[in-house]
């Protein structure tokens, strides 16, 4: 069996695990620490926060902009489901708009549309690590005076021409970016996230509302000569990332230039042998962006049927996903919870019935990617001819 994802992770992890479980401090300490400042200085971020994973830093951030209950949030239904969830957990109305057809993004020109007297932030999605028209969505919100949050989960690793020429996402463009560290994720410690910003206070409540709103550290009580007693300024959240993770994810963040150059390599090599696939259209980069491919995403031609296609590569021994899902359309939300904007969710829907993610690793070797495309190829003839 080829699957579908596998994270690229070895003895130096293991190592690492090991150095943070025998130090003694294994939940957020010196690790974390010492992550956030590497994080930071790798996506050029003046500030860094770790949590437990990206829903919580979603979460957080729109809590730290300000958002409320009885507020809304552009964002879009094509995304994990994490993205709205996030929303609603913080008490807002989803407003979805839809994406754009050939990099499966939001759609700049339906934001400034879908704002009204309610709308507090943005919430773009860079998804499977292509990244939004970022510089379009910033002028948007600047106009309108809303923030701007990226849900960079995908993203890590990932470019956008900027003025300085290649800005890596996670500087950020917007007012925060939010990744993730799950094991389909370039940089993986298992579970758990990062918030970035160039804010030093939405960084100084990132880290209160991570820690229960607890007003001194663990690390600044232990290292205390005197006693110290904490207070707690506010209701909050227990969202810390542990030691042992961060311990890993250090080492992660070594490997993550290779991880990007061995797929860019990978997907020049997929998008070479699809071009004599009929029925498929390989994804393709804008001129201003240069995406991690976290993932490959093909489109089938009209007429096709998606899991016919998936089950015959599934039989073939080759292990695929559907396109992303789209939210509205899952029973978390029935009619009532969101709401769109006349232009509709027409190219959401498609993305979501026409896309197959293939699979893609550090150590997919080009046998396994010619398997791949031998088993498309048949899975699509076959689904033409019945």
């Amino acid at each position: 069996m080829i699957p579908f994802a596998r994270p690229w992770i070895g003895e130096e992890e293991a190592a690492a695990a090991r150095r943070a479980i025998l130090s003694g401090w294994i939940t957020q300490g010196p690790e974390v620490a010492a992550f956030e400042q590497e994080f930071s200085a790798a996506v050029g971020a003046p500030h860094a926060c770790a949590v437990s994973n990206c829903t919580a830093a979603l979460h957080m951030a729109l809590v730290a902009v300000g958002v409320a209950p009885g507020d809304e949030v552009i964002t879009v239904s094509h995304s994990f489901i994490a993205t709205a969830n996030a929303v609603r957990q913080a008490g807002a109305l989803p407003v979805f708009v839809d994406v754009d057809a050939a990099t499966l993004n939001i759609d700049p020109q339906l934001v400034d549309a879908a704002v009204s007297e309610r709308t507090r932030a943005v919430l773009c999605v860079h998804q499977l690590g292509m990244p939004c028209d970022i510089g379009a969505l910033a002028r948007v919100a600047r106009a309108r005076g809303v923030a701007l949050i990226e849900d960079a989960a995908c993203a890590v690793g990932s470019q956008v021409r900027g003025s300085s020429g290649w800005e890596p996402i996670g500087r950020p463009h917007g007012d925060i970016a939010c990744f993730s560290f799950h094991p389909r994720k370039l940089l993986s410690t298992g579970d758990g996230g990062m918030l970035t910003t160039r804010r030093a206070d939405l960084d100084a409540r990132f880290r209160l509302l991570r820690h229960h709103g607890m007003t001194v550290s663990d690390t600044a009580r232990h290292a205390a000569t005197t006693l110290v007693a904490e207070t707690y300024a506010e209701p909050a959240y227990n969202y810390r990332m542990t030691d042992i993770q961060a311990a890993v994810g250090r080492e992660q963040l070594k490997r993550l230039p290779a991880m990007v150059e061995r797929r860019r390599e990978l997907a020049a090599r997929y998008a070479a042998l699809l071009h004599e696939v009929e029925d498929v259209t390989a994804p393709c980069e804008p001129p201003w962006a240069r995406t991690n491919w976290q993932s490959y995403a093909v489109r089938l031609a009209a007429g096709l049927d998606q899991r016919a296609v998936m089950q015959q590569m599934l039989d073939d021994g080759v292990a695929t996903r559907r396109g992303v899902t789209t939210a509205h359309r899952e029973p978390a939300y029935p009619p009532g919870t969101w709401r769109t904007t006349n232009a509709g969710l027409r190219r959401s829907e498609l993305a979501q019935e026409a896309t197959i993610l293939l699979p893609l690793y550090h150590e997919l070797t080009a046998a396994e990617q010619d398997r791949v495309v031998e088993s498309l190829a048949r899975a699509c003839a076959r689904s033409r001819t019945t």
